[in-house]
């Protein structure tokens, strides 16, 4: 029975280290694009606050911190808000927000 628990635990840790691990390698992903695109300035700006938005979202996961629930709460929160009324600059950082949550909503949920 020992035994079994600890190939349980064994399992479960890896499983959160493979989301933590994949969310670091997004958010390092993010941040280059994020700091290439505010050097380019001028239209390369609307990418830049695409990719911003995304870093501190990927943080938390990375730190253990990602919430499930919370997640899906804000991703259909944010998917209501988008609208083609929207400034550029609105529409970059919430697209940006929706697809950080549904990237880490589908490994989180893919995991068990």
């Amino acid at each position: 029975m020992k035994l079994l628990n600890l190939l349980f635990e064994s399992k479960e840790k890896k499983s959160n280290d493979d989301f933590e691990d994949f969310a670091e390698t997004r958010g390092d992903g993010a941040e280059k694009i994020a700091n290439t695109a505010q050097q380019k300035g001028g239209l390369a700006l609307l990418t830049w606050h695409h990719f911003k938005v995304k870093l501190p979202y990927y943080k938390k996961a990375t730190n253990g911190k990602f919430d499930l629930k919370e997640a899906k709460r804000e991703f259909n929160q944010t998917k209501s808000k988008i609208s083609l009324s929207m400034s550029p600059i609105e529409f970059q950082r919430e697209v940006g927000r929706l697809e950080v949550l549904g990237e880490l909503i589908i490994r989180e949920q893919g995991k068990k």
